[in-house]
């Protein structure tokens, strides 16, 4: 009896230990870029609680004017940041490059991105770094350092030149296997480019061409960049891209982002896949929501599951944490941050909490 006692009792440790380990608190760093026309200073850094869903430890993590996108290095050694100003230098913008040093930012050098008011940075696998200046009409790429520094003279390349009906705004550039895309708000165009010995030159498909007014603004590949999904600021829709044997991509299919009922202006602004593919998310400033599709695996073909207020006003950049189980908006009018409970089987959001914040606009974990 008493050794029966003795088993019952190791089994109920060892089911205690089991359930305590699955109660670990895993946290995540945050950095926030925000506008500085207010109260904000720069940078900031939470610490998020992927048990809870909350956002903690509010501190400044660089002092910096108008970091408004913020991209973080895949080996988790550098962040960078636009300084999406007109003033840095006489051409325009400027773009930060940080050392990360336990969760903390420090300087290595700025330099000037040949453009006003750069709005995206974004990484190669290969030592490049592409920045999108909305103003200036173009882009630049850099070439980094060893340790992620900005060397200079960076390549930059105008889209101004490109229609003399329509004003050029760069929104965003993004490498890929085969090269870069860039989508060009003012051009309703994506532009493809090529690396040929270290300079990017037009691509064998040099645009993927949308309606007049579409304004393409962000977008995200799925997985093998066997569809490209593009989301249109100016007529708040998402158009689907499929990837063809030799190459180009076409249009397959075109959603709008908006209930039939709501009336009013509105601008899209953000656009993310789930780590498994199967959800589509996408920000709608103006209606205040966060538009959720399911995505068919094999047609790449949108289905409308439905769309969640933001709790706050103007949607600009909104992310999925590293767990996968919450959803962040930054809501740069409302000066907050809100968290939402992510339903991985269903796709559905549920509001949980806010934080203020002045001036957000993008959200990058350090996971």
């Amino acid at each position: 009896m008493k050794f029966s006692y003795l088993i019952l009792s190791i089994s109920l440790l060892i089911l205690m230990g089991c359930s305590e380990k699955k109660q670990v608190t895993k946290t995540f760093p945050l950095f926030v870029g925000t506008y500085t026309d207010g109260e904000s200073e720069g940078i900031y850094r939470f610490t998020f609680d992927s048990n809870s869903g909350v956002l903690q430890e509010k501190s400044l993590a660089a002092v910096l004017p108008n970091p408004s996108f913020l991209k973080i290095s895949r080996d988790r050694t550098n962040l960078y940041a636009v300084q999406e100003t007109a003033d840095f230098d006489s051409l325009g913008g400027g773009v930060t490059a940080f050392k990360l040093k336990d969760g903390l930012l420090e300087l290595q050098n700025s330099m000037g991105t040949g453009g006003a008011h750069p709005c995206h940075v974004s990484l190669s696998d290969n030592g490049y770094l592409a920045v999108s200046n909305y103003t200036g009409g173009n882009f630049s790429i850099f070439e980094l350092e060893d340790d992620g520094a900005l060397k200079d003279n960076p390549q930059v390349i105008d889209h101004k030149v490109l229609d003399t009906a329509k004003t050029a705004h760069a929104h965003m550039a993004k490498f890929s296997s085969e090269g870069l895309l860039v989508s060009d708000l003012g051009l309703d165009a994506v532009k493809r480019y090529q690396n040929q010995n270290g300079q990017f030159t037009t691509a064998s498909q040099a645009s993927l061409d949308l309606p007049d007014g579409a304004g393409p603004r962000h977008f995200v590949f799925s997985k093998e960049n066997k569809f490209l999904y593009v989301i249109n600021e100016l007529n708040s829709t998402i158009t689907v891209f499929q990837k063809q044997k030799d190459g180009d991509y076409l249009e397959i299919e075109t959603k709008s982002t908006l209930d039939a009922s709501f009336e009013g202006e509105n601008f899209c602004a953000d656009i993310h896949l789930s780590s498994d593919g199967r959800f589509l998310y996408g920000s709608n400033r103006g209606e205040n929501s966060i538009v959720i599709f399911y995505v068919d695996e094999v047609t790449g073909k949108l289905k409308l599951v439905g769309r969640e207020s933001v709790n706050g006003n103007w949607p600009r950049n909104f992310t999925i944490d590293p767990s996968g189980n919450f959803i962040l908006v930054a809501n740069q009018r409302s000066n907050n941050i809100t968290i939402f409970k992510r339903n991985v089987e269903q796709g559905t959001l549920e509001f949980l909490n806010e934080i203020a914040l002045p001036s957000p606009v993008c959200l990058e974990f350090l996971d």
